[in-house]
């Protein structure tokens, strides 16, 4: 942790914040009260369950400069989120102290800030008057805001009618180009396209520059070390390292890697977004043979089997698996949507599907995969299971190719080879 300075843009201070699952907001109508409380006294009615506690963050102290760009990592649920929000006022601490200076612009959730009913241009006023700018300075960038959004065609378009990269477009444009001190960015790079987060990086690093505080979370590492000279590691709530980003992302990954199994267990699995029509209750790798299988090699012949449960009736989810580097880079992202296959109308009850992978095209190394299931008609998710179990990848033999790898860069491995031609 940096030393502690007049100089800081974020300071935390012992900071706890508490959630209690399940509390009781209220009887509803004085009736409901008076009924319930009666009911309790002659002993007909439930008692009423205890709430559960739980800490989203506990005993966190840091300190941000005011040109400080830092990543945020660390699993889902860890308190990544929490801690933007309690920066942002969005919510407030349980416990301790918290310092910002400065006017403060946050890209916690796509969308942020933004008025569904009014159009692009009004919004971009919006944002500017929250953060505490007068109608003439926002009016100042406003022509660099449209530019860098490429919105432009939709500018006096209702914001409810633009697609989600819009709206991320559109708002990290606002937060970059108005020049807060403080920027705090959520996963902003989980949308949009390659392009656009290659945009985004450099302006991070370009605010950063200009003497203004970036706290920036992302499950791409790769980017985190890419722009962020220094990293903090969040794990269930805990501040559990804060250094060179490079050594945090380091220690990070050597906790996070798992060996292959054959039968992986996700029923127990926490933190999965979704409606919950259905959850994935386990995953297992198998030899072409159909035996179990622990040791995957490059080139293998492999199918991932995939069992869940469907809670209700669902007509024709979706599901994917999408594949990343150690450092957060998609490598790929096989779907049943964008392979055809229509699962039709699937009824309550245990299901299997099955990836046929027929030669495994990667590199030696550690892969994350990220399982996910969707709706058909909304493209909600119904059960997403982030990182919820790592792919090593062993080399094939001890061959000059093995031999190559210290050298080797990327993940794929192309089906090629080399032959000499005439001249």
């Amino acid at each position: 942790m940096t030393e502690a300075t007049d100089q800081h843009a974020i300071r935390l201070t012992a900071v706890s914040k508490e959630y209690r699952i399940g509390a009781s907001q209220g009887e509803g109508m004085l009736r409901d009260a008076l009924v319930g409380g009666a009911k309790r006294l002659l002993g007909r009615g439930p008692a009423k369950a205890e709430p559960k506690t739980v800490w989203a963050l506990k005993d966190v102290s840091l300190e941000v400069a005011k040109d400080e760009v830092v990543g945020v990592i660390g699993r889902n649920g860890s308190g990544k989120t929490t801690l933007l929000k309690l920066l942002s006022k969005i919510t407030y601490p349980t416990s301790g102290e918290i310092d910002v200076r400065g006017r403060v612009a946050s890209l916690v959730e796509v969308g942020t800030g933004f008025h569904n009913e009014l159009s692009g241009r009004d919004n971009i006023y919006l944002n500017g008057s929250i953060l505490g700018l007068k109608r003439r300075e926002i009016a100042e960038h406003f022509d660099a805001i449209v530019e860098y959004s490429g919105v432009g065609s939709f500018l006096d378009t209702p914001i409810k009618r633009y697609s989600t990269g819009m709206r991320l477009r559109l708002g990290f444009a606002v937060a970059a180009h108005l020049f807060p001190d403080v920027l705090l960015v959520d996963e902003v790079l989980a949308v949009g396209d390659a392009e656009f987060q290659a945009k985004c990086l450099a302006t991070l690093s370009e605010v950063g520059r200009r003497g203004h505080a970036v706290l920036f979370v992302s499950h791409n590492l790769e980017a985190i070390e890419s722009i962020c000279s220094r990293t903090i590691w969040i794990d269930r709530g805990v501040l559990r390292m804060d250094g060179p980003s490079r050594e945090v992302i380091a220690a990070y990954l050597k906790e996070t890697a798992q060996a292959n199994t054959a039968v992986i267990d996700l029923s127990q699995s926490e933190g999965r977004p979704g409606t919950g029509e259905a959850r994935f209750r386990s995953m297992e790798f198998l030899a072409a043979d159909g035996s179990p299988l622990e040791v995957i090699r490059t080139a293998d012949e492999v199918t991932v089997r995939f069992h869940f449960e469907a809670h209700e009736e669902i007509q024709s989810p979706y599901v994917g698996l999408s594949m990343f580097t150690e450092f957060g880079t998609l490598v790929t992202h096989p779907n049943t949507w964008s392979a055809g296959l229509e699962l039709g109308r699937v009824a309550p009850g245990q299901h299997t599907l099955d990836l046929h992978i027929r030669r495994v095209p990667l590199m030696p190394g550690r892969y994350p995969l990220t399982l996910w299931m969707n709706r058909h008609s909304d493209s909600e998710s119904i059960d997403w299971l982030e990182q919820c179990a790592t792919l090593t990848v062993h080399s094939p033999g001890k061959t000059v190719f093995e031999r190559s790898l210290p050298r080797r860069t990327g993940a794929v491995l192309l089906d090629a080879e080399w032959r000499s031609a005439p001249s």
